[in-house]
Protein backbone atom coordinates (compact mmCIF):
# COMPACT_ATOMS: atom_id res chain seq x y z
CA UNK A 1 0.00 0.00 0.00
CA UNK A 2 1.60 3.24 -1.42
CA UNK A 3 1.57 6.29 1.37
CA UNK A 4 -1.37 8.42 -0.43
CA UNK A 5 -3.31 4.58 -0.48
CA UNK A 6 -2.51 4.29 3.87
CA UNK A 7 -3.12 7.99 4.35
CA UNK A 8 -6.70 7.71 2.39
CA UNK A 9 -7.27 4.80 4.23
CA UNK A 10 -6.78 6.41 7.64
CA UNK A 11 -9.62 9.39 7.02
CA UNK A 12 -11.95 6.70 5.52
CA UNK A 13 -11.59 4.67 9.15
CA UNK A 14 -11.43 7.62 10.93
CA UNK A 15 -14.59 9.06 9.26
CA UNK A 16 -16.36 6.07 10.03
CA UNK A 17 -15.02 5.88 13.23
CA UNK A 18 -15.83 9.76 14.04
CA UNK A 19 -19.67 8.53 13.09
CA UNK A 20 -20.05 5.53 15.68
CA UNK A 21 -18.04 6.93 18.48
CA UNK A 22 -18.23 10.76 18.24
CA UNK A 23 -15.49 13.29 17.45
CA UNK A 24 -14.82 14.45 20.44
CA UNK A 25 -14.33 10.20 22.05
CA UNK A 26 -12.69 8.60 19.21
CA UNK A 27 -9.34 8.52 20.22
CA UNK A 28 -5.66 8.48 18.16
CA UNK A 29 -5.30 4.98 19.93
CA UNK A 30 -8.87 4.04 18.76
CA UNK A 31 -7.57 5.03 14.93
CA UNK A 32 -4.62 3.48 14.95
CA UNK A 33 -6.27 -0.06 16.18
CA UNK A 34 -8.75 0.43 13.76
CA UNK A 35 -6.45 1.04 10.46
CA UNK A 36 -4.47 -1.68 11.79
CA UNK A 37 -1.08 0.50 12.50
CA UNK A 38 0.80 1.63 15.20
CA UNK A 39 0.10 4.37 16.76
CA UNK A 40 3.31 5.93 16.18
CA UNK A 41 3.28 4.98 12.43
CA UNK A 42 -0.43 7.00 12.69
CA UNK A 43 1.62 10.33 13.05
CA UNK A 44 3.78 9.73 10.06
CA UNK A 45 0.52 10.45 8.11
CA UNK A 46 -1.05 12.68 10.88
CA UNK A 47 0.06 14.78 13.16
CA UNK A 48 -3.21 15.13 15.46
CA UNK A 49 -7.01 14.00 15.36
CA UNK A 50 -7.60 17.51 13.92
CA UNK A 51 -5.83 17.07 10.99
CA UNK A 52 -7.62 13.76 10.04
CA UNK A 53 -10.79 16.24 10.78
CA UNK A 54 -9.76 18.66 8.52
CA UNK A 55 -9.19 15.83 5.95
CA UNK A 56 -12.99 14.63 6.18
CA UNK A 57 -14.21 17.88 5.38
CA UNK A 58 -11.66 18.64 2.39
CA UNK A 59 -12.42 15.12 0.79
CA UNK A 60 -16.18 15.86 1.22
CA UNK A 61 -17.08 19.15 -0.36
CA UNK A 62 -14.15 18.49 -3.00
CA UNK A 63 -16.14 15.22 -3.84
CA UNK A 64 -18.86 17.49 -4.11
CA UNK A 65 -17.09 20.38 -6.24
CA UNK A 66 -15.62 17.63 -9.06
CA UNK A 67 -18.72 16.21 -9.28
CA UNK A 68 -20.92 19.30 -10.17
CA UNK A 69 -17.67 20.89 -12.78
CA UNK A 70 -17.61 17.47 -14.25
CA UNK A 71 -21.41 17.80 -15.01
CA UNK A 72 -21.32 21.78 -16.42
CA UNK A 73 -19.21 20.23 -19.17
CA UNK A 74 -22.26 18.60 -20.35
CA UNK A 75 -24.50 21.61 -20.80
CA UNK A 76 -27.53 20.40 -18.71
CA UNK A 77 -30.56 22.74 -17.84
CA UNK A 78 -30.01 24.39 -14.10
CA UNK A 79 -33.37 22.07 -12.96
CA UNK A 80 -31.27 19.01 -14.08
CA UNK A 81 -27.93 19.94 -12.30
CA UNK A 82 -30.25 20.88 -9.08
CA UNK A 83 -31.33 16.94 -9.21
CA UNK A 84 -27.71 16.05 -9.55
CA UNK A 85 -26.67 18.52 -6.53
CA UNK A 86 -29.53 16.45 -4.44
CA UNK A 87 -28.38 12.92 -5.75
CA UNK A 88 -24.98 13.97 -4.79
CA UNK A 89 -25.36 15.07 -1.05
CA UNK A 90 -28.29 12.31 -0.62
CA UNK A 91 -26.15 9.67 -2.32
CA UNK A 92 -22.98 9.57 -0.29
CA UNK A 93 -25.35 8.88 2.76
CA UNK A 94 -24.14 5.59 1.34
CA UNK A 95 -20.79 5.80 0.06
CA UNK A 96 -19.23 8.48 2.76
CA UNK A 97 -21.59 7.88 5.94
CA UNK A 98 -18.68 8.77 8.01
CA UNK A 99 -17.65 11.88 5.79
CA UNK A 100 -21.00 12.84 5.62
CA UNK A 101 -22.09 12.82 9.77
CA UNK A 102 -18.80 14.32 10.10
CA UNK A 103 -18.77 17.72 7.80
CA UNK A 104 -22.65 18.40 8.95
CA UNK A 105 -22.11 18.35 12.96
CA UNK A 106 -18.38 18.72 13.21
CA UNK A 107 -17.16 22.21 11.69
CA UNK A 108 -16.73 23.97 14.78
CA UNK A 109 -14.12 21.67 16.21
CA UNK A 110 -12.02 22.46 13.02
CA UNK A 111 -8.91 24.60 13.88
CA UNK A 112 -9.61 28.43 12.97
CA UNK A 113 -7.03 27.91 9.78
CA UNK A 114 -8.48 25.18 8.32
CA UNK A 115 -12.43 26.40 9.46
CA UNK A 116 -11.96 29.13 7.57
CA UNK A 117 -10.63 27.27 4.60
CA UNK A 118 -13.35 24.93 4.48
CA UNK A 119 -16.02 28.06 4.85
CA UNK A 120 -14.63 29.29 1.80
CA UNK A 121 -15.63 26.19 -0.09
CA UNK A 122 -18.78 25.52 1.39
CA UNK A 123 -19.72 28.87 0.51
CA UNK A 124 -18.50 27.94 -3.28
CA UNK A 125 -20.57 25.47 -3.33
CA UNK A 126 -23.99 27.60 -2.13
CA UNK A 127 -23.10 29.68 -4.45
CA UNK A 128 -23.32 26.95 -6.84
CA UNK A 129 -26.83 26.32 -6.01
CA UNK A 130 -28.00 30.03 -5.91
CA UNK A 131 -26.65 30.66 -8.85
CA UNK A 132 -28.82 27.41 -10.57
CA UNK A 133 -32.01 28.69 -8.61
CA UNK A 134 -31.29 32.38 -9.97
CA UNK A 135 -30.53 30.77 -13.94
CA UNK A 136 -33.45 28.93 -13.69
CA UNK A 137 -35.61 32.10 -13.26
CA UNK A 138 -33.68 33.54 -16.08
CA UNK A 139 -34.71 30.87 -18.55
CA UNK A 140 -38.52 30.39 -17.18
CA UNK A 141 -38.03 26.99 -15.65
CA UNK A 142 -39.23 28.13 -12.23
CA UNK A 143 -41.40 31.01 -11.45
CA UNK A 144 -39.96 34.31 -9.75
CA UNK A 145 -38.12 33.53 -6.36
CA UNK A 146 -35.74 34.08 -3.83
CA UNK A 147 -32.13 31.86 -4.76
CA UNK A 148 -30.88 32.19 -1.42
CA UNK A 149 -34.22 30.65 0.41
CA UNK A 150 -34.88 28.22 -2.37
CA UNK A 151 -31.01 27.12 -1.69
CA UNK A 152 -32.04 27.08 2.37
CA UNK A 153 -34.92 24.85 1.13
CA UNK A 154 -32.77 22.54 -0.51
CA UNK A 155 -30.17 22.00 1.80
CA UNK A 156 -32.33 21.82 4.51
CA UNK A 157 -33.92 18.66 3.06
CA UNK A 158 -30.52 17.08 1.91
CA UNK A 159 -28.16 17.62 4.63
CA UNK A 160 -29.70 16.25 7.50
CA UNK A 161 -31.70 12.84 5.80
CA UNK A 162 -28.77 11.05 7.08
CA UNK A 163 -30.53 11.62 10.62
CA UNK A 164 -32.84 9.14 9.79
CA UNK A 165 -32.05 7.57 6.54
CA UNK A 166 -31.29 4.05 6.42
CA UNK A 167 -29.50 1.38 4.27
CA UNK A 168 -31.82 -1.04 2.37
CA UNK A 169 -35.00 1.50 3.05
CA UNK A 170 -38.11 2.01 1.05
CA UNK A 171 -36.15 4.53 -1.26
CA UNK A 172 -32.85 4.07 -2.03
CA UNK A 173 -30.75 8.18 -1.87
CA UNK A 174 -31.44 8.38 -5.47
CA UNK A 175 -35.07 7.30 -5.23
CA UNK A 176 -35.44 9.92 -2.05
CA UNK A 177 -33.85 12.87 -3.97
CA UNK A 178 -36.09 12.84 -6.99
CA UNK A 179 -38.80 12.97 -4.12
CA UNK A 180 -37.41 15.86 -2.65
CA UNK A 181 -36.57 17.20 -6.06
CA UNK A 182 -40.20 16.91 -7.08
CA UNK A 183 -41.47 18.40 -3.62
CA UNK A 184 -39.43 21.36 -4.25
CA UNK A 185 -39.69 22.04 -7.93
CA UNK A 186 -43.70 21.29 -8.52
CA UNK A 187 -44.76 21.40 -4.46
CA UNK A 188 -46.78 19.00 -3.68
CA UNK A 189 -50.50 20.96 -3.92
CA UNK A 190 -52.87 19.34 -6.80
CA UNK A 191 -53.56 21.53 -9.73
CA UNK A 192 -57.21 21.75 -7.97
CA UNK A 193 -55.81 22.41 -4.54
CA UNK A 194 -53.92 25.28 -6.26
CA UNK A 195 -56.85 26.70 -8.29
CA UNK A 196 -59.10 26.49 -5.23
CA UNK A 197 -56.99 28.30 -2.88
CA UNK A 198 -56.02 30.65 -5.91
CA UNK A 199 -59.91 31.55 -5.81
CA UNK A 200 -60.58 31.51 -2.46
CA UNK A 201 -58.16 34.48 -2.05
CA UNK A 202 -59.67 36.11 -5.05
CA UNK A 203 -62.75 35.80 -3.66
CA UNK A 204 -61.47 37.50 -0.19
CA UNK A 205 -60.80 40.92 -1.58
CA UNK A 206 -62.29 44.16 -1.23
CA UNK A 207 -66.17 43.81 -3.12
Amino acid sequence: MSAEERRQQVVVEAATLFDELGYESATMDDIAKRVGVAKPTLYHYFQSKDQILQAIHQDFIDLLLARHNRRLETNQAPETLLLAIMTDVLGLMETHRGHVRVFFEHHRQLPKDAKDVIRLKRDQYQQIVEELFAAGVRLGAFRRTDPSLATLALFGMCNWAYQWYSPGGLLPPEGIANQFWGFLVFGIGSDSLRASLTGASAGSGPK
